[in-house]
């Protein structure tokens, strides 16, 4: 079975590099460099935007070495992404996988930085639930209104739940974001004797 190389996370305005190595496809055809042709095509679904990776032979290998330069990268906006890794040679074509991947922002920056929020959409949207019960709670407000919608004082148990649903999005992102950083599973508890 392939597998792709490819970052599932990046930086964007940095340079990307990963190697494929040969595979099989149809009726066990060997593909590789030296005869076929490997694309990644990257699109994001927020904006009108994509980028074609195509591979070069990896030094003596039958593989594919892959780069995305750190001024291609750098129009990358902060977002998920997907790609599809594309095989062809001749009339022939083969989709040998696809998946996601996690463009950041760049903090990199010249002069005087500008205020910068990365925080999750849920993490947003935390906070704009808590802000609406506090202020409901403290008598601040009789209703209030979050994006397209408004809540009433007598609707405050559905933000309440509604608070609970994104606190545990929101500890489910972090837990996976300490996983994937191989900080470990802070779910795990260790007893010594």
């Amino acid at each position: 079975m392939w597998k792709s190389d490819l970052p599932y996370e990046i930086t964007a305005g940095t340079t990307i590099k990963w190697v494929d190595e040969a595979t099989t496809g149809g009726l066990n055809e060997t593909i590789s460099s030296p005869d076929w042709t490997l694309k990644y095509y990257l699109r994001t679904n927020k904006y009108n935007e994509g980028h074609i990776a195509t591979g070069t032979q990896y030094q003596d290998s039958s593989g594919w070495q892959f780069t995305i330069s750190a001024s291609d990268s750098g129009n990358f906006d902060a977002s998920d992404w997907y790609w599809s890794a594309v095989a062809t040679k001749g009339s022939d074509v083969f989709t040998l996988g696809d998946g996601k991947l996690i463009v950041r922002q760049s903090l990199i920056y010249s002069g005087t930085p500008n205020g910068i929020d990365n925080r999750t959409q849920n993490e947003k949207d935390l906070y704009a639930v808590t802000a609406a019960i506090r202020a409901m709670v403290e008598d601040k407000a009789q209703e209030y209104s979050i994006g397209n919608r408004t809540f009433k004082r007598i609707d405050l148990d559905k933000l309440e739940n509604l608070q609970a649903k994104l606190k545990s999005r929101v500890a489910s992102e972090k837990r996976y974001s300490l996983l994937s950083q191989g900080l470990g599973d802070p779910k795990n508890l260790y007893v010594r004797f």
